[in-house]
């Protein structure tokens, strides 16, 4: 719970769920000699940090490595005094991250489940802070069977609240390959999260041109996959077809959601005839299906247009706060003076608790400041 000053200069004590929480194996070492079993064990696969765009300066927070130097945002204890102790965080969503797309599906596939089994045991069990920690499972999309098990795995477990998946997906999401996916997720009471991997793999360009020269063109320029992703699910009638699902664009960019779906309606609506399995205005099918989570990078910033800009397209009731730890941009949770204290409340807290069905003691506590 942190204080923060609304439009009015009030003082309120807001809780805090921190919606992006990246957390990894401690080396190559942990995640081959503990998590792994053969014939994957032995396997040549990259580190997380095979990718193509390094950050000027180092990805990683300093200090964010463990006591005996292990990878960032790898050591319980330290993450939890880092958000919880230090930045008011109440409760953490835990986001693996892997290590890209592999082109043996078998070895992603483990990949991902050697990552879900660290993040249960070593993180959701932690005996000390494992009560305010919440769960992705990694999935691989390329490998359905696969990614069914791991559902079926873990789809009972109290602290597991989503599913996790890469952006960098070959295929557009909306695509009927998925369909079983998400049918398994819906079926699980879990949303889908879509989130930038950290290794490169065999994914595609960040952009449809090719790649960029550069980590910032890259970064600026990959959240825009989303949109190919939503609006390719939309046109195929995905959230017409399957209306509990809930997906989390979960690397930002809510902010360019306004001009594409005015761009969307505009030419969806003379040519609904053309998908009837999605006869509804593309913008329709957002609400109670789409939710992002927004970062230090997003949206206009403290100026004093910015609540307004949050209620366009009715993103006030899409965006959770994810401080993206223990990234270099990782952030303290901030809130433009702007935003109404019902905007405040919603990024803060309230919709990732409804979204995740988290119950807490400090999560209805939300008074004013004495």
């Amino acid at each position: 719970m942190i204080e923060l000053t609304d439009a009015t200069g009030a003082v309120m004590n807001t809780p805090v769920i921190d919606a992006s929480v990246h957390i990894f194996c401690q080396s190559n070492k942990d995640l081959r000699q503990t998590f792994m079993r053969e014939p994957f064990r032995s396997r040549g696969f990259p580190d997380y940090e095979m990718d193509w765009y390094g950050a000027p300066g180092g990805e990683y927070l300093k200090d964010s490595k463990g006591p005996d130097r292990q990878y960032p945002g790898s050591d319980p204890a330290l993450v939890a005094e880092e958000l919880f102790d230090k930045r008011g965080v109440d409760i953490a969503i835990l986001h693996p991250m892997t290590r890209g797309i592999m082109p043996d599906r078998h070895l992603g596939t483990a990949i991902a489940a050697a990552h879900n089994e660290m993040m249960v045991t070593r993180w959701l069990a932690h005996e000390e802070f494992g009560d305010r920690f919440r769960g992705t499972i990694r999935v691989n999309p390329d490998d359905v069977a696969g990614a069914l098990r791991e559902i079926d795995k873990y789809k009972d477990h109290p602290q597991v609240v989503q599913i996790g998946i890469p952006l960098q997906s070959r295929e557009l999401y909306g695509k009927p390959q998925f369909w079983p996916l998400w049918d398994a997720a819906v079926a699980a009471d879990l949303p889908v999260a879509a989130h930038i991997e950290v290794g490169a793999g065999v994914a595609f360009p960040p952009t449809p041109s090719g790649k960029t020269r550069t980590y910032e063109q890259y970064l600026s320029f990959m959240g825009l996959n989303y949109l190919y992703h939503l609006m390719n699910m939309i046109a195929e009638g995905v959230f017409e077809r399957t209306p509990e699902l809930k997906f989390v664009w979960a690397d930002g960019a809510a902010d360019l959601l306004t001009p594409f779906m005015w761009r969307m309606d505009c030419f969806g609506r003379p040519h609904l005839e053309q998908t009837p399995w999605a006869p509804k205005m593309p913008s329709d099918y957002l609400p109670g299906h789409v939710y992002f989570v927004q970062g230090l990078f997003d949206g206009p910033g403290d100026t004093d247009f910015a609540g307004e800009w949050l209620s366009f397209t009715g993103k006030e009731d899409m965006t959770m706060f994810g401080s993206s730890y223990p990234h270099w941009d990782s952030n303290v949770l901030t809130v433009p003076s702007s935003y109404t204290a019902e905007q405040r409340d919603k990024l803060a807290w309230r919709n990732a608790a409804e979204l995740y069905g988290i119950q807490s003691p400090a999560i209805p506590s939300a008074v004013p400041a004495q």
